[in-house]
């Protein structure tokens, strides 16, 4: 996972185009995941495996998104 250090040494644009590549990885993902459960031709191990590859990209997203618009209390 990407270190908040590591997110305070990235540009704004940099941080936008990671950004859009972990969301379309993780789209990929639900619909890989979909997919295999769909067929039921993955066992669960692997399921499991993607599943938690897209919560990394969550995080990922999350952290990036937090970056980008931090919270304004008003």
């Amino acid at each position: 996972m990407t270190a908040p250090n590591d997110l305070a040494m990235k540009t704004e644009d940099v941080l936008r185009v990671e950004l859009d590549v972990f969301k379309h990885e993780h789209r990929d993902l639900d619909q890989a995941i979909e997919a295999l459960v769909e067929r039921g031709t993955a066992d669960q191990l692997t399921i499991r495996r993607l599943k938690k590859q897209k919560l990394q990209l969550k995080d990922k997203i999350a952290l990036i998104e937090d970056r980008l618009l931090p919270d304004i209390i008003a």
